[in-house]
Parts: C-alpha cells; sequence; structure tokens
C-alpha cells in the first residue's frame, strides 16, 4: 500500500514508536488503520517533504501530541498551463520520430524472422 520496502517499514518501526504493529502466530505485522495513517505520513515527510529521521520524528510527534490528523490532503495541483505552439509542434515531431522507430524495427524484426 505504501510502496516502499519491507525493511523500510521495519526501520521506520525501531525510529518512530507510534508505529508498532502487532504480529501473527506467524510473525507477520497486522497494521491497523492508523498504524497505515502513520505510515503514509512517514513516507509524506521523508520523501515528499525532504523531512531527515529525526526531523520527521518530532514533527510527528507534534501531530500525534496534538491531535491532528495524521495524514495531511495533499496540496491541490495547478492546472496545467496552456500548450505553446512550440510545444505542440515538439510532442508532434516526437511521435513522428517514435513511429519511424517502430516501422524501423518491425522491418528488423521481419528480417530475422526470414
Amino acid at each position: 500500500m505504501a510502496d516502499v520496502q519491507p525493511y523500510v517499514l521495519r526501520y521506520w518501526e525501531t525510529e518512530f514508536p507510534p508505529l508498532a504493529p502487532e504480529k501473527s502466530g506467524g510473525g507477520q505485522r497486522l497494521y491497523t488503520q492508523r498504524e497505515i495513517d502513520i505510515v503514509m505520513r512517514i513516507k509524506q515527510l521523508l520523501y515528499s517533504e525532504g523531512f531527515t529521521i529525526a526531523g520527521a520524528k518530532k514533527k510527528l510527534e507534534t501531530e500525534l501530541a496534538g491531535g491532528a490528523p495524521v495524514l495531511e490532503a495533499p496540496a491541490e495541483a495547478p492546472p496545467p498551463a496552456p500548450k505553446t505552439k512550440a510545444a505542440v509542434k515538439r510532442e508532434n515531431d516526437v511521435q513522428r520520430t517514435l513511429a519511424n522507430v517502430k516501422k524501423e524495427l518491425s522491418e528488423i524484426l521481419r528480417m530475422l524472422e526470414k
């Protein structure tokens, strides 16, 4: 769900005390929704907002102590700027180039199949 490696989650469990999932009889970690929210917030702090582990730890502690929601709503992206004529021309050029490459690769494949 969080798109991070299991070893990263295990490391975060050692650094962020609120992240303490229960374990099943077989040793698998069982995350509650709250813990999933915490994982997603840690990821946001570290990867999107550029916090260090120590900074993210302090920020998360402050948020949890203040009763603030763990996950902040992401800022809305501004609408895309209208494409200039030059940008449209570049896109068309790229599309033509890709079509030519595809055609040439198809021809090479036909030659190899003979």
